[in-house]
C-alpha cells in the first residue's frame, strides 16, 4: 500500500451517520448551506438545503417514486431489497409496498389524493377538537398524579395514536400490536443498512397489511361513523380504491398519521422549555399558540428531509442535477435558513410573523395530507400543557430517537407543578 493511500479520506461535507448527527444535525446542515447549498454526494445523491431551492423542488414536477431513479441509486437498491426480502405474495392477495400516495406520482398520486381527501376534510379534522382535548386532559391528568415523567410515553405517543385510531375506527383490541409493527414501519423511511432490520421490517409491513385487510373484511360488513368506512365507499366518477390501494393508504394514515405528530409535540415542548422566555411569553399569551405551532415546526422539523427523483435535467444555481438522481429536499436544513429567516433561524421566536412559510409539511402536490390534525393535536397539547403546569420542567436528559429523518425524541423526562399546588 502507497503512502498516498494510506492518508485519511476527508469527512464528506454531509454525512448523517457521523457521531451526535441525529442528536443535533443543525450545525451539519448550516455548513451545507454556507459552504456548497447545491450538493452532490460522493454515494451519488445530492442534496439541497436552501429554503427557495427547497421548496422549489418540491413544487416541481419530479418524481418520488424510486423507480424513476437511476438502477446502481441507493434509493433504488433499497427499494428493490426490501420488496426481495417481503418474499412471494401469499394466496390472492398482493403486497400493497410503493402504493401508498407518498409512493406515486399523477396521475396515479393525484387520483389517490382526490380519492382519500374526500374524508380526510378540515371539517372532519376541526370535529375531533373535543376528542382531543379530552384525551389530552386524561394525560395531562396522570402526569399529575405522577408528579411527572417521559412526556413522549405519557403525552406525545399516545394521543396521536388514539386519534387515528378513533378516526379509523380501528377496535382497542387491536391496538397494541399496531402500535407495534408502525414502531418497525416507519424505519422504512430510514437509510437500512442492517439485513436482519430489513427482514424485521418486511414481516412487520406483511403483517400489518393482513391486520388491514381484516379491518377492511369487517368494516365492509358493519359499516360505522369512521374514516375506513368512508374511504371503502369514497368514489369519484365511478372510481373506487382497489384492496391492495385501501390497504397501502390506510398503512400510510397511520404511521404517518401519528409517529410525525409525536415529534411535532415532543421536539417542541424540548424547545420551549430550552428557551425560557419564549415559555412564558406563551403563558403569558394563550393566543400565540396558533403561531407557536408553526414555529416549532420551523424550528425543529418533525421529518428532517423529503425526497425527489428528477425526471428530466433540473438546473440549481448554477449546477446542473442529471436525469435519475436522487435529490434530498432538506426540510429541516431550509426552515434554518438564514437567508431567508433572518440572523434568529436558528433561535425559537414564537411571534415570528413568517413562521408559517416554513416547509416542515412538504409543498407542492405532496403537501402533508394529515397537517391540519398534527396542527390540531399539537396546539390543544402544548396550549393546554403550558396553562396547566407553570411549574413545567426538565427532570434530566432528553434521549433522542436516533433517527435521520423522522428524528424526534425517545424519551423526554419532564416535572410538573399545577397552579395552586
Amino acid at each position: 500500500m502507497t503512502d498516498l493511500e494510506t492518508l485519511e479520506q476527508p469527512e464528506p461535507l454531509f454525512n448523517p451517520f457521523a457521531p451526535g448527527y441525529t442528536d443535533n444535525p443543525y450545525p451539519a446542515y448550516g455548513r451545507l448551506r454556507a459552504e456548497e447549498p447545491v450538493h452532490e454526494h460522493p454515494f451519488g445523491f445530492w442534496v439541497l438545503s436552501r429554503h427557495d431551492d427547497v421548496s422549489a423542488l418540491l413544487r416541481s414536477a419530479n418524481s418520488v417514486d424510486y423507480r424513476n431513479s437511476a438502477e446502481d441509486s441507493a434509493a433504488r437498491l433499497q427499494a428493490d431489497a426490501m420488496i426481495e426480502a417481503a418474499g412471494p405474495a401469499t394466496g390472492d392477495t398482493l403486497d400493497a409496498y410503493g402504493m401508498s400516495m407518498l409512493d406515486r406520482d399523477p396521475p396515479d398520486h393525484t387520483r389517490l389524493r382526490c380519492l382519500v381527501s374526500k374524508v380526510f376534510t378540515p371539517r372532519s379534522v376541526a370535529a375531533l377538537e373535543p376528542f382531543v382535548t379530552e384525551l389530552v386532559d386524561a394525560a395531562l391528568d396522570r402526569l399529575a398524579d405522577a408528579g411527572g415523567g417521559d412526556l413522549i410515553e405519557a403525552v406525545a405517543f399516545p394521543i396521536p395514536f388514539a386519534v387515528i385510531s378513533r378516526m379509523l375506527g380501528i377496535p382497542d383490541t387491536d391496538h397494541v400490536r399496531i402500535r407495534e409493527l408502525s414502531g418497525l414501519l416507519v424505519r422504512t423511511l430510514e437509510p437500512i443498512g442492517d439485513p436482519d432490520l430489513l427482514m424485521d421490517i418486511n414481516r412487520a409491513r406483511l403483517e400489518m397489511q393482513d391486520i388491514v385487510r381484516g379491518l377492511i373484511a369487517y368494516k365492509r360488513e358493519h359499516p360505522g361513523e369512521d374514516l375506513l368506512t368512508a374511504l371503502i365507499a369514497a368514489e369519484q366518477d365511478g372510481d373506487r380504491l382497489s384492496d391492495e390501494e385501501l390497504v397501502a393508504q390506510v398503512v400510510l394514515l397511520y404511521v404517518a398519521g401519528h409517529e410525525t405528530t409525536v415529534n411535532l409535540i415532543g421536539n417542541g415542548t424540548l424547545a420551549l422549555l430550552n428557551a425560557p422566555e419564549e415559555l412564558k411569553k406563551l403563558r403569558e399569551a394563550p393566543q400565540l399558540a396558533v403561531n407557536a405551532v408553526e414555529e416549532m415546526l420551523r424550528y425543529d422539523s418533525p421529518v428532517q428531509q423529503s425526497r425527489r427523483i428528477i425526471l428530466e435535467p433540473y438546473e440549481v444555481r448554477g449546477k446542473l442535477i442529471p436525469k435519475g438522481a436522487f435529490v434530498i429536499a432538506g426540510l429541516a436544513a431550509a426552515n434554518r435558513d438564514e437567508a431567508y429567516w433572518g440572523p434568529d433561524a436558528d433561535e425559537l421566536r414564537l411571534d415570528r410573523p413568517n413562521a408559517r412559510n416554513h416547509v416542515a409539511f412538504g409543498g407542492g402536490p405532496h403537501h402533508c395530507l394529515g397537517a391540519a390534525l398534527a396542527r390540531l393535536e399539537a396546539r390543544v397539547a402544548v396550549e393546554r400543557m403550558v396553562a396547566r403546569f407553570p411549574g413545567l420542567g426538565l427532570a434530566g436528559e432528553p434521549v433522542w430517537n436516533g433517527r435521520i429523518n423522522l428524528r424526534g425524541l425517545a424519551l423526554l423526562p419532564v416535572t410538573v407543578r399545577e397552579t395552586g399546588r
